[in-house]
């Protein structure tokens, strides 16, 4: 089925056009709530933050709500690392590991768990905000004196407001899900980072045209000019096919089930396969990476910016040994990920159990097994972690090379960079799965019961 007819047969079916509508609704408030300035401050109060580093990334990531200095400017940050604390915790706390187990009541408790800590994250990142606005006197527009009552009431008034903002996407996220397509939290970002394109874009055709943008010389020579904007188009369709193709890219295991007879019937004796994913981490060992490597950058913003420590601190994120460092780091966190949530021997007493043995290894040994599927995933994962590692390095490279070049490109390669593709072209092909699913039940069940049609 094409995407085309997918989404015309989308629209043909009232109740996932409701779905697909309140989505865009919602999302439309998401975009609103952007450029809602937080009470108490100027509307530059973050510039400075978000124009370097993870600052930018966020920011990216937020659709502009932290450059505006908005109720949404810490976005779902907090509730993404809550999110990924809790089930790093499964592992290692059997009472999470039991409730995941449970069934829906379970996956609830966890669920207030993770926004209980959410909340504790969004407090500790909103004070971090607020330490380093107030190093700049004209940011803050209420006039309340100089009092500590004031100044108090001030503090209060500006990290609430930053938490209220995370929460209320955290709710609005929870709500896409519910009642709309796909995941919440996902469509979010998704919508962040899209909303930033037509800005992007601009930038583009500015410099390949006047070789400025925003009022910079950024390229004065026409024969770079050119170049750079051929150069841009070819990357990031190059980008776009290596990522569909490594998202749906899979090993298939086969297995070959034996006969069993079950009173009169035959079962089993037929072949099937486990599929395992080329990249089944995802996007998280990048966010994993990405925080701890601007943990230098976030420590000197804390300090004072005219000592030699912030200058070495801030000045790293420059460096060709950050590139390096982060790539090592997202290819640690990738198989970190896939040793906390992956067992072979799991999937081998699946397999022995219900009678099969894979085809590749022609016996029903547990440890034979297991160690075989412990191989290929290892393969797997070295090539995965590495493809990662490219393509969030990849802005870092690009914008390297560029201003060897003689070209400015700022934030610009960000989201030309594969961190910002990987997560637009997951939650596009993810979505467009949803629909297929739900059409196809659909039609299952008119086929099957003549009551939906």
């Amino acid at each position: 089925m094409g995407l085309w007819s997918i989404i015309v047969k989308s629209f043909n079916e009232p109740s996932i056009r409701k779905k697909i509508l309140m989505t865009l609704l919602l999302i439309i408030i998401f975009r609103i709530g952007c450029f809602i300035p937080v009470p108490g401050i100027s509307a530059n109060a973050l510039s400075s933050l978000s124009g370097s580093g993870l600052g930018q990334f966020w920011d990216l990531l937020t659709g502009g709500a932290m450059t505006n200095a908005s109720l949404f400017a810490m976005g779902i940050s907090p509730y993404i690392n809550a999110s990924i604390i809790i089930q790093l915790l499964t592992v290692a706390i059997p009472a999470f590991e039991k409730w995941q187990k449970e069934g829906p009541e379970g996956r609830k408790r966890l669920s207030r768990i993770t926004k209980y800590t959410a909340v504790a994250l969004g407090l500790f990142q909103a004070i971090m905000l607020y330490v380093n606005m107030s190093r700049t006197p004209e940011t803050f527009t209420t006039d309340l004196g100089s009092g500590f009552f004031a100044k108090a009431l001030v503090f209060l008034l500006v990290v609430l407001s930053f938490v209220a903002g995370t929460m209320f996407l955290t709710w609005l996220g929870d709500k896409i899900t519910e009642v709309g397509i796909g995941n919440g939290i996902s469509m979010l970002i998704f919508a962040g980072i899209i909303s930033r394109a037509p800005q992007y874009v601009g930038q583009i055709i500015s410099i390949a045209i006047t070789g400025s943008y925003n009022n910079q010389d950024v390229a004065k020579d026409l024969y770079l000019r050119i170049p750079f904007l051929v150069i841009v188009v070819l990357v990031f369709v190059a980008e776009i096919f290596a990522v569909v193709w490594m998202e749906s890219g899979e090993r298939r295991l086969g297995v070959m089930y034996s006969q069993r007879v079950v009173g009169r019937k035959v079962m089993g004796g037929q072949k099937s396969y486990i599929p395992l994913k080329v990249n089944s981490a995802g996007v998280l060992p990048i966010i994993f990476a990405m925080s701890l490597i601007q943990f230098p950058g976030t420590i000197a913003s804390l300090i004072d910016s005219s000592s030699d420590a912030a200058k070495f601190l801030s000045d790293f994120n420059n460096t060709w040994w950050y590139i390096l460092i982060y790539a090592l780091l997202i290819i640690g966190f990738t198989f970190f990920y896939n040793m906390v949530y992956f067992d072979p021997k799991e999937y081998a007493n699946n397999i022995i159990q219900n009678g099969g043995q894979l085809t590749e290894v022609r016996t029903s040994n547990r440890k034979v097994t297991a160690k075989y599927i412990g191989k290929i995933q290892n393969r797997l994962t070295w090539f995965g972690s590495i493809f990662l590692a490219i393509l969030a390095i990849l802005p870092n490279v690009l914008g390297k090379i560029c201003e060897m070049i003689g070209i400015t490109v700022g934030s610009l390669n960000l989201w030309l960079g594969g961190t910002s593709i990987l997560i637009m072209v997951g939650v596009a092909l993810e979505t467009v799965r949803t629909l297929e699913t739900q059409l196809m039940m659909r039609h299952y069940k008119a086929g099957k019961g003549g009551f939906l049609g």
